[in-house]
């Protein structure tokens, strides 16, 4: 890339946003633009010093560095950017939430890509527009989950995943003229195969409701394939794509290959192995969970869902946002992605799931800090 020429980083402070950008510290020379949201002066003042240290910058890569904020939400969000500048984009900002509600799955995840297609049909250098997506953009599809457009719809499991599918949409419609990849990103579980763990999300979440005996059902068949990766992965393959000329309008998977994936039974099987090594849990004998079917434990969420509080009810709505997901088996693609990432490495399936759940004991899913695993 020329050196006038920038990499817009749109929620680079987010999780992956922020180690993609460590990523391009670390194998490029191009300058970034690291673009973060805020409602003023002193939270983007505050977010800038906590990227920068979360980035751990070493000596003369600040000055590679330029902040910038906006709100996806808003139009102009992107004015404080010369368009001249930029000569690639990844689209990584979004809400990830599986419970999120639709109004904010549209306002930032559908409508805020519509702008950011705007803003990147002004860049006139720009060689790639990387958009973040997730392989649950495929709905409820079952059976091969192919790296190509979607064409229809399958259904959806939440407004996350139908808001990720729209936001597909609008590159693959709005972006016709633009030199556009979708790079579909499977659940992080850890931060790399040490079993680290910086952000948790609904699976972490699941886990420490079963440590602590809260949860006794789980929905799902023992035979679904879990996709779970590294976030350290998953910056990589980012990268990967964003370097990669050609191949315009291309979707990649990083994700691993079903073989190289846990199933569900298994994953609840290691991580029960792992608690019972922990003396607290070890001591009060929890029992592994029963497995529902949709029909019942949808059925239990309903019954649940007048209670005004209550550990069930808290239980119940942390997994009902992805509980039909765990009922459909997929065989996610990722022949695109290994062709273009040369350091494709997948860590042992069952390692990560043991070290994870370590980590996440010792840590008390983060009250503590620990260092293991290192």
């Amino acid at each position: 890339m020329s050196a006038s020429r920038a990499i817009l980083i749109t929620g680079a402070d987010g999780y992956l946003g922020s180690m993609v950008a460590r990523v391009l510290l670390d194998r490029s020379d191009d300058q970034l633009i690291l673009w973060v949201r805020s409602s003023g002066t002193a939270e983007f003042e505050r977010k800038t010093e906590t990227l920068k240290a979360n980035l751990k910058l070493r000596p003369d890569e600040e000055k590679r560095l330029c902040f910038k904020t906006g709100d996806l939400t808003s139009e102009g969000c992107f004015d404080a950017i010369d368009a001249g500048t930029v000569g690639s984009i990844v689209h990584s900002a979004a809400v990830t939430r599986f419970n999120v509600d639709a109004e904010t799955a549209q306002s930032v995840n559908v409508q805020g890509t519509r702008r950011v297609i705007d803003f990147a049909k002004k860049c006139r250098g720009l060689a790639r527009l990387c958009q973040v997506s997730s392989v649950y953009a495929s709905g409820m599809r079952a059976g091969l989950v192919a790296e190509q457009p979607a064409s229809e719809e399958y259904g959806f499991a939440n407004h996350y995943e139908q808001s990720k599918w729209a936001a597909e949409q609008a590159i693959v419609h709005g972006g016709t003229d633009l030199p556009w990849s979708i790079v579909r990103v499977a659940t992080i579980f850890a931060d790399d195969a040490s079993g680290h763990v910086t952000q948790h999300n609904a699976v972490h979440n699941t886990l420490k409701l079963l440590y602590y005996g809260l949860m006794s059902v789980v929905p799902g068949d023992t035979a679904t394939p879990l996709y779970l990766i590294t976030g350290d992965f998953a910056a990589r393959a980012v990268a990967a794509v964003l370097n990669h000329r050609g191949d315009d309008g291309t979707v990649y998977h990083a994700c691993y290959r079903r073989a190289e994936c846990s199933t569900l039974g298994r994953f609840v099987d290691l991580a029960f192995e792992t608690f019972e090594q922990d003396p607290g849990f070890k001591k009060r004998r929890i029992l592994k969970p029963l497995y529902s079917d949709l029909q019942s434990f949808n059925v239990l969420s309903d019954a649940v869902t007048g209670f005004t509080d209550g550990i069930t009810k808290q239980a119940v709505s942390s997994v009902s946002p992805f509980a039909r997901q765990l009922f459909i088996d997929k065989d996610v693609e990722n022949g695109n992605l290994r062709r273009v990432l040369a350091d494709y490495e997948v860590p042992d399936a069952e390692q990560l799931v043991r070290l994870t759940c370590s980590y996440l004991c010792q840590t008390k899913w983060g009250r503590t800090e620990v260092a293991v695993n290192s």
